[in-house]
């Protein structure tokens, strides 16, 4: 019996011992199982490639780290709409629940992000809605662009239980719902508004008090924070900067043209395009055949220039493939198959790659009289003319005995090339267009040790 006794009390102290070592661990193991983490990021600035790159490697992040809820603190008036609908589509796609909390606005392409999360919740004084599409100057567009809006509206709010003619109210104002929408303008919702109306979960001051409306007591807050190289991926991306690239790949290349050899404005030219596509590529923008497409383009159009005499198909092609290429770089596509693009984005992107080549070409130009004729790099040009009266001349007597000789083209002239002329070769340019080999010409004059050549029929 005592033996028996013994033994009891040997088990009853071991028990004890390791529940005392354990219980913490434990303690610590309950308080995780029963901790929700949240990750937070913020649309805090205009819907546009930069936010979509914020949106995309934030929720990235956040399913790495197993969070629980993704919170979204939001105040925007909107942006670019190709760049709101991929929001949206990573937010619907999203296997963690993600909650918007307005701090202030989400208007337009803020709004139908804000309408993909599964909970929202607003401060007192923050508004929803307003989401018609508009150009640069704030005027609407066309309703083949509002009929595109509207549908995204729609569905969005149908997919997450929420009243789809409401959301289509915040695009059209010729949608009547009585009580709600009849005032014949675009419908924006208070807080009070939307919540009485399924547009809001509730109403709330802070994150604290977001997360004690869902039923969160107990959480640890994560938020993402940009890295260095996505700084530089998000600035990159900006269509501001990307028009600004544009224009030095244009601008180099025409710069290159204007000067003989290879050097700084086709350096200038390759770097721009560099920092135009890559991180274009990295952003899943830009891919392998646009690059392609938009290098064949300058191909062509060395082709056209150093081979191809005068200007036709090759130079009509390569401008084509370098704007298309350009072009369908910005944007991504809309869905499966080959250019299957939004009408929306594609109009935007072409229209910021013709603005930004027609002012890089403008610029070049005015850039070129400027520096080289009237301005600072003036005496880096010849500003007046030495008259042969006064003694001036950069041709010797053989030359000027050549005017009105005629002669057979001895390379191909592009325009720049070499003729004979009563068995001697010389430098020439052509007066006109390009001259191929053999063909018979005519000195018409002489400049800067080269004679100036037109071709003749034989």
């Amino acid at each position: 019996m005592i033996k028996n006794r013994g033994h009891f009390l040997t088990v009853f102290f071991l028990t004890n011992l390791i529940f005392l070592f354990l219980s913490p661990a434990l303690s610590a193991g309950n308080d995780s199982l029963s901790s929700t983490t949240v990750f937070t990021f913020n649309i805090k600035e205009e819907i546009a490639p930069p936010v979509w790159h914020t949106t995309r490697k934030a929720m990235e992040e956040a399913q790495k780290e197993h969070a629980d809820i993704i919170l979204i603190q939001m105040n925007t008036y909107g942006g670019m709409l190709e760049a709101a609908d991929s929001i949206r589509t990573k937010i619907l796609h999203s296997k963690i629940p993600v909650y918007v909390f307005i701090d202030n606005n989400a208007a337009s392409a803020g709004a139908l992000i804000a309408l993909a999360c599964d909970s929202i919740y607003m401060s007192p004084a923050a508004n929803i809605g307003a989401a018609t599409v508009v150009d640069q100057s704030g005027k609407p567009l066309p309703d083949k662009y509002q009929s595109y809006m509207r549908s995204l509206m729609r569905s969005t709010a149908e997919t997450k239980g929420r009243n789809p003619t409401i959301a289509e109210a915040m695009v059209d104002p010729r949608i009547f719902i009585k009580g709600i929408s009849d005032s014949g303008k675009v419908l924006t919702f208070t807080t009070s508004e939307a919540i009485a109306n399924g547009y809001c979960n509730a109403e709330a001051d802070n994150i604290k008090q977001v997360l004690k409306h869902a039923g969160i007591d107990n959480y640890t807050i994560r938020s993402y924070h940009l890295s260095a190289t996505d700084r530089i991926i998000r600035f990159l991306v900006h269509p501001i900067v990307s028009g600004i690239l544009i224009m030095v790949i244009i601008g180099g290349i025409y710069f290159e043209l204007q000067t003989p050899g290879i050097g700084f404005p086709i350096a200038a030219a390759v770097a721009a395009a560099v920092l135009y596509f890559a991180p274009l590529y990295l952003e899943g923008l830009a891919s392998h055949w646009e690059i392609l497409l938009f290098l064949l383009g300058l191909v062509l159009i060395a082709l056209e220039i150093f081979v191809v005499p005068g200007f036709g198909i090759t130079g009509i092609l390569g401008i084509t493939f370098m704007v298309l290429g350009l072009t369908l770089s910005l944007i991504r596509p809309a869905g499966p198959g080959f250019l299957n693009y939004n009408f929306t984005a594609l109009v935007r992107a072409f229209s910021i790659v013709i603005i930004s080549t027609a002012l890089s070409i403008i610029f070049s130009i005015w850039l070129t009289k400027r520096l080289f004729i009237s301005g600072r790099f003036g005496y880096l040009g010849l500003q007046k003319t030495h008259p042969k009266e006064e003694g001036f001349t950069s041709a010797s007597a053989e030359y000027s005995k050549m005017v009105g000789k005629t002669g057979v083209a001895h390379t191909k002239l592009r325009p720049a090339g070499k003729v004979v002329v009563e068995n001697d070769v010389f430098d020439a340019v052509a007066e006109i267009g390009f001259i191929d080999k053999n063909k018979n010409v005519k000195v018409v004059g002489y400049q800067n040790s080269q004679l100036i050549v037109k071709q003749i029929n034989s």
